[in-house]
């Protein structure tokens, strides 16, 4: 069953030596203005056997940043840094696709470098604690975006995608998932607009369409590939999926003519809902079934579920999983208490199977 993991595929123009890629996960350890390090870089070539990297989640503006110490994609300093992450993943035969992250309504003051109110879709405060650097936090009462601000913050992911091509990468994943600012757009319970962004289910697509459609025009489309998250529970902070059933299809309709390099799912456990965006989706489909082991995600690649699939922890705590999944050799346990912050302990100094 493993075999299927080896054989060769694309994603987009995006040539991929394998089947096992790794996905995007919050490392939290840029410079406070959100430029990528030579730590960053070690971490990511570290991993660059994985069929593809996509990176951690990266704000395409200031107001799209979340959390202390992530990354940006929207200036020259940042560039120069993904420049060195890139370099030193293609310099180990790898390939990266920098995730476009805007978190919208969940994040905190204390973490951007304006210190402003977040915006949102609508003004409508999520629930919940925010990682914050003086501690956890309330988040606040967003603020709503101008319909003129809704155009800008789609001009926003296109110069973030084109930067993120002038740094090295390969593509770009727009990050459509887990209750942040595209993701709150599709649903009532985040998004009460009344304009051409709110109300139908044309409306509240809207956003999510018109980002990838200048993400794609800008940098192709075989180099962009969007992630959604049916039914996954994570990070939503109240933000109900009331009709996933009738908004992901409608989604998928709507981006399946864009010919985009590749749909990432993380899959939220409704096996009737992923059959049928399976059925819909023509392109490459990247899954992540969190929690799973190798054999059962490598099944889905069997059984024409996934054309590929993504790990988290498994390659936050394996710099080498690609060569001890091949091997059968066992796997370092993660550290859930390295996950966030921090220098190279519970990051770069995992070892390696060899070693």
């Amino acid at each position: 069953m493993l075999n299927a993991l080896w054989n060769p595929t694309v994603a987009g123009e995006i040539p991929l030596p394998h089947r096992l890629a790794m996905a995007p996960l919050t490392r939290s350890r840029s410079t406070p203005e959100g430029v990528p390090t030579e730590l960053n870089a070690e971490y990511y070539a570290q991993r660059a056997s994985h069929a593809l990297i996509i990176t951690e989640g990266t704000q395409p503006s200031a107001d799209g940043q979340g959390y202390p110490a992530t990354p940006g994609i929207y200036t020259k300093e940042h560039i120069a840094g993904w420049r060195k992450v890139t370099d030193a993943v293609r310099k180990e035969d790898g390939r990266t696709v920098i995730q476009l992250m805007h978190a919208g309504r969940i994040a905190h003051p204390d973490n951007t470098p304006h210190h402003r109110q977040p915006v949102a879709p609508s003004a409508i405060k999520p629930a919940g604690l925010t990682f914050t650097v003086s501690g956890l936090q309330e988040m606040p009462v967003p603020r709503e975006l101008s319909t003129e601000e809704v155009a800008a913050t789609v001009d926003d992911f296109r110069r973030a995608a084109a930067a993120a091509i002038a740094a090295g990468a390969d593509g770009v994943e727009i990050h459509g998932a887990n209750g942040y600012l595209v993701n709150q757009f599709l649903f009532p319970s985040a998004n009460q607009r009344t304009d051409q962004y709110g109300g139908s289910l044309d409306n509240r697509i809207r956003f999510a369409v018109e980002v990838t459609t200048a993400v794609a025009d800008e940098i192709g489309a075989g180099r962009t590939g969007i992630r959604i998250s049916p039914g996954n529970p994570f990070q939503l902070n109240d933000l109900e999926e009331s009709d996933p059933h009738e908004l992901y299809p409608h989604l998928l309709r709507a981006l399946a003519p864009l010919d985009l390099a590749y749909l990432h799912i993380g899959h939220g456990g409704d096996e009737e809902l992923l059959s049928t965006l399976r059925e819909l989706w023509p392109a490459t489909l990247i899954l992540n079934r969190a929690g799973a082991d190798i054999a059962t995600r490598a099944k889905d690649i069997e059984d024409g579920v996934a054309d590929v699939i993504a790990v988290g922890t498994m390659a936050l705590a394996n710099p080498d999983l690609v060569e001890r999944v091949r091997s059968g050799a066992p796997l370092n346990a993660p550290d859930p208490n390295t996950f966030y912050g921090g220098g190279a302990a519970g990051y770069t100094d995992y070892p390696s199977h060899a070693a």
